[in-house]
């Protein structure tokens, strides 16, 4: 018995080597694979990013070379003397003018800090609640958007409107700082329109979660005050947009639609070689750098910071160029100027709390899309509870947030299209080809439009069947039309962008858990012992976002007398005529110094990508991160309860289910709905009996069930109609309606003439005006339906 007791444990101990090294083998092949891949990876971008930097440069340089022989034919002709002089003299009042308005600048900086940087609202304001004075007190307040003299007043058939400006460094009113804005367009829409604030400095112990808190506080004011409207729209811009979010996800029962302009929620997401931004944080050290920030802050992190990043990310924009127009046009742009910089030199402030949560549960950790973020007070943040209808705009210019950001959110919690309409959700999202980041907001161009349409459908995207769409904006000979195509989450991963690497950042969320701990253990202590409120305030005082405030200012002996000296040089004002040469080559050399900026951003931006991948692309770090990166689980959707319920229930219900179950068939069969058609449905499911007598929520539970059945029941959704339809004058009424909402039949292409053919069939009625469409018609598309698909 021993000797096979011993037998067995020497081919027990034999096979557990044998599986140990079969193992180490494999982990092995796969090392060596993932730094096979990851050589190759940064031996590509290096060529890529070479050969682009190489063409850039070149390109840039042939053009400069072009322009300088344009430029210098006239430096030396009979008139270069005199035109040098008129120049001088044009400069140098230029000089004395732009001197005055970077005085006028830190003046006008130095006085609002005084009053505590007031909103930069181009409306009139009063507030409603101040959330400074709830139970959880927060720096938000919720106002109301006075409409200004001309604006027809608020009409009690539209929906209040609240937005939510980002809290990134900045204050308040991005948002409606002009009168062509977000804010705009909805009063002359007619919507109520409220705005949430925020003031400079954060309450002792706020954190997001007190934030969140007077939000929803400030909705349920909202909704106090328009207990006959349905529930508010909300937009959130920016960081407001997740703020929006976050807000819809915890307090779903206070939501109307969501609309989140530039809004970055899957922060790993973009395109290798092309969105840089996104290693910032792996280059940097993850979350200590923004708690080193707050401790030197005596607990406040300054938003100065986060604006000096900003303007590091396109110097040539941002530092040259934005500077050296104010010194070119400065007899015209100075006002807008002055305008924006109200807005801009306004920096606020943030507990380390709450930069923590920011950082560590989106920038660093991307918790958010993988359902791992919980506020401070333990409530946790499901995106999938959001029940409101989505809207998304995006823009492929955005630098900060490029579309796969503001998109890719949608692939992570979502397993296919078939599970966001098990859920009954509606997502639709809209992509502008070039508009920047700031743009989204400030935007005219954009608020005429994009802006203008959005406000424009969201009266009746509740009325949508659940599902992926994008809004596109048709523009011809007339107005603007509008429709809403049916996507799939293929369609958003199509935008681009190599999900392999985001195991990279989920190492970097690791690495920075340690790194926290290890800051908090040694380095922490320490500060917050010697980092007295007097000394943080110092250092605000010295940081090079203010300083440059602070010495263009009055404050400056050397400028003490400029403000005389422009009143005179406007007096005398002598401009340089527009051929002058040596205006010519001041112009030259500003495009040269901008065009060095780029191409030295450009490099930078290179050794960041290959950096970033040197580091956490290797095959240690690419292990260390697998487990944290984020996908949507996979499950048997049809398992469902709602699924299974609403299944069941193909054949209850009668004359509404058949009507919303029909128009839902129709539009899958499309692939498409057109707004003019959204609205004739809207206000079906408003004024007509008997879906004239239903809340918005039964509505809501009505589209729902029945968009379920379509895309679950198979063939039964059609099938089954007769059943709910069982009188013939239910019938007809019923063909006959619809035929009126996706009529008239030349508008209708193929695949819905064959679907609406197959409804009349299978109800034995024809439409009242339906004429068989000739022979071979299909208005370009093949008429091969099939439901349920």
């Amino acid at each position: 018995m021993a000797d096979t007791t011993l037998s067995d444990d020497a081919t027990n101990g034999a096979n557990g080597y044998s599986n140990s090294r079969d193992a180490y083998a494999r982990h092995a092949a796969e090392d060596l694979n993932r730094a096979q891949e990851q050589a190759k990876l940064l031996g590509d971008l290096a060529v890529q990013h070479g050969s682009e930097l190489s063409e850039k440069a070149r390109t840039v340089w042939s053009e400069l070379t072009t322009d300088w022989v344009a430029v210098s034919t006239g430096l030396a002709g009979p008139q270069a003397a005199a035109a040098l002089a008129a120049y001088w003299k044009d400069a140098a009042q230029r000089w004395v003018l732009t001197l005055d308005t970077l005085r006028r600048r830190g003046d006008a900086c130095a006085a609002r800090e005084a009053e505590g940087f007031t909103p930069v609202l181009a409306f009139d304001y009063e507030i409603v609640v101040d959330g400074r004075l709830l139970e959880r007190p927060a720096n938000y307040a919720l106002v109301r958007i006075v409409p200004p003299e001309g604006t027809p007043p608020p009409r009690d058939d539209r929906r209040p409107w609240v937005i939510i400006d980002p809290r990134a460094g900045q204050g308040s009113g991005i948002g409606g700082f002009k009168s062509e804005s977000e804010v705009g367009e909805a009063l002359r829409d007619g919507h109520p329109v409220y705005f949430v604030i925020f003031f400079r400095d954060p309450e002792p112990r706020q954190t997001l979660a007190e934030v969140c808190a007077a939000e929803a506080e400030f909705l349920k004011a909202v909704r106090e005050r328009h207990p006959k409207s349905s529930k508010p729209l909300v937009t959130g811009n920016c960081q407001g947009g997740w703020a929006a979010m976050i807000l819809a996800a915890t307090h779903p029962d206070l939501m109307g639609p969501v609309v989140i302009a530039g809004t970055p929620l899957s922060y790993w997401a973009g395109k290798v070689g092309r969105n840089p931004f996104r290693y910032l944080a792996g280059i940097e050290g993850g979350a200590v750098p923004a708690l080193l920030t707050s401790d030197l802050g005596a607990g406040k992190f300054d938003g100065a910071t986060l604006i000096h990043n900003f303007e590091q990310l396109n110097p040539g924009k941002t530092i040259w160029r934005k500077n050296y127009d104010i010194f070119s046009k400065i007899d015209w742009d100075s006002e807008r100027y002055l305008d924006f910089e109200r807005w801009w030199s306004g920096f606020y402030f943030m507990n380390a709390a709450e930069i923590r949560w920011i950082v560590e549960n989106l920038f660093v950790g991307n918790k958010l899309v993988r359902g791992e973020a919980m506020l401070d007070d333990g409530t946790p943040v499901d995106l999938t509870r959001i029940e409101s209808p989505v809207v998304v705009f995006a823009s492929h210019g955005d630098n900060i947030t490029p579309p796969q950001q503001a998109l890719f959110w949608i692939a992570d919690l979502y397993e296919s299209v078939q599970e966001l309409r098990a859920r009954g959700h509606v997502i639709v999202y809209t992509l502008h080809d070039s508009i920047g980041h700031l743009g989204i907001f400030v935007s005219a161009q954009v608020a005429n439009k994009q802006h203008k349409e959005i406000a424009s459908v969201v009266k009746t995207i509740e009325s949508l069947a659940p599902g992926l769409y994008e809004m596109l904006i048709h523009e011809g000979d007339g107005p603007p039309t509008v429709s809403f195509e049916a996507r799939t989450i293929d369609d958003i991963l199509a935008l681009g962008g190599d999900r392999k690497e985001e195991p990279a950042f989920a190492a970097v969320a690791r690495l920075s858990e340690w790194a926290v701990k290890s800051y908090e253990l040694t380095v922490q202590p320490i500060l917050q012992a010697l980092v007295t409120p007097e000394v943080a305030e110092t250092l605000r005082r010295l940081h090079p976002m203010r300083q440059q405030y602070t010495f263009f200012s009055s404050d400056n002996p050397l400028l003490s007398d400029i403000a005389s000296l422009a009143e005179t040089t406007r007096e005398t004002r002598a401009k340089a005529d527009e051929d002058n040469p040596f205006l010519q080559l001041e112009r030259f050399a500003a495009t040269a110094v901008e065009q060095s900026l780029n191409l030295a951003r450009d490099m930078r931006d290179a050794w960041m990508e290959l950096a970033f991948l040197g580091l956490y692309g290797n095959p240690w770090m690419m292990r260390l991160g697998a487990t944290y990166q984020s996908r949507p689980q996979e499950h048997n959707i049809r398992k469902l309860p709602q699924v299974r319920d609403a299944v069941q229930r193909a054949e209850a219900g009668g004359y509404k289910e058949a009507i919303v179950r029909m128009l839902i068939l129709l539009a899958r069969a499309r692939g498409s709905v057109r707004r003019d058609r959204l609205e004739r449905t809207n206000r079906l499911l408003h004024s007509r009996a008997p879906f004239d007598t239903m809340t918005p929520d039964q509505r809501a539970r009505l589209i729902s069930e029945q968009n379920m059945i379509v895309e679950f029941a198979g063939e039964g959704a059609v099938s089954s109609l007769p059943v709910l339809l069982r009188d013939d004058v239910d019938r007809v009424r019923a063909v006959n309606l619809v035929f009126d909402i996706v009529g008239p039949i030349e508008e209708m292409d193929g695949r819905t003439i064959a679907m609406f053919k197959q409804l009349q069939s299978t109800l034995y009625t024809m439409a009242r005006g339906w004429k068989e469409p000739a022979a071979g018609k299909s208005n370009g598309v093949a008429p091969d339906v099939r439901v349920g698909a």
